[in-house]
């Protein structure tokens, strides 16, 4: 019997938001393709934890703002688990937190390579391989954007929400230009979230209580809650949502 579960791609997906999407893919019946850069084991955990709850799973590593690697995570993917359907388009960094002014022009580039250059390149081989019209099964792109790009993120990365703009952008004209080829493109903008994101990119220990009180819900989101959104996207039941960007912000 031929196995009749769509396969997913999740750049970044083996920790925070990217690890909760694929574990949630996994159990609402997608087989999942989880990409990483550098941290194997906790790929390797999470697709012991898809395949526990019934999916074709692996691992693939890749740097996702090198054009080479992006390539063979689809290639791979396609390989081991079937024709792509989705696209989760996860992959991203902020950099350490600081005023523009004082921001290394290294730490900007990297986080620009990554999260503009590197989105639409994945989205661009995922357009190539998910049309319907190059004979691909048709299907969905999720873009994760962030509230960052609404608000500013001032003295503290406004490069990275400069970057989330431009990945809102993204949605808006490949929504357009992808819904003849039987791909629907959508963001969900996360706002603050319970990641390690925060450890990773300041040492201001006490940021996520000062920004607590901003959130309208008064709390942080959970990585699971995010994943709700993006699978909700992906599913038969958002089929004529296209183009759209669902803020999972706590009403912020």
């Amino acid at each position: 019997m031929v196995d009749s579960r769509p396969v997913v791609v999740v750049t970044g997906g083996s920790r925070g938001i990217g690890a909760a999407v694929s574990r949630l893919a996994a159990a609402r019946g997608f087989d999942v393709a989880v990409n990483y850069r550098s941290e194997a084991e906790a790929a390797e955990r999470v697709v012991a934890d898809c395949r526990a709850a019934g999916a074709r799973a692996c691992a693939i590593q890749g740097d996702m703002a090198v054009q080479a690697d992006i390539v063979a995570l689809f290639d791979k993917a396609a390989a081991e688990l079937g024709p792509i359907a989705h696209l989760v388009n996860n992959a991203g960094v902020t950099g350490k937190s600081s005023t523009l002014a004082e921001a290394s022009p290294d730490v900007i580039r990297s986080s620009i390579d990554i999260n503009v250059t590197g989105v639409i390149l994945v989205a661009r081989e995922a357009a190539r391989r998910i049309s319907t019209r190059r004979g691909g099964p048709g299907g969905s792109i999720v873009n994760i954007s962030s509230v960052a790009a609404e608000f500013g993120s001032p003295n503290e990365y406004v490069w990275y929400a400069a970057s989330k703009g431009a990945v809102d952008s993204l949605t808006i004209g490949l929504s357009k230009e992808l819904a003849p080829d039987g791909i629907r493109v959508n963001t969900v903008a996360p706002g603050m979230t319970m990641t390690d994101i925060h450890e990773r990119s300041t040492e201001d220990a006490g940021r996520i209580e000062r920004i607590r009180p901003h959130i309208p819900l008064q709390r942080i989101g959970e990585p699971e809650e995010i994943a709700e959104a993006v699978v909700f996207m992906m599913s038969d039941a958002a089929s004529y949502i296209s183009g759209a960007k669902l803020k999972v912000s706590g009403g912020r």
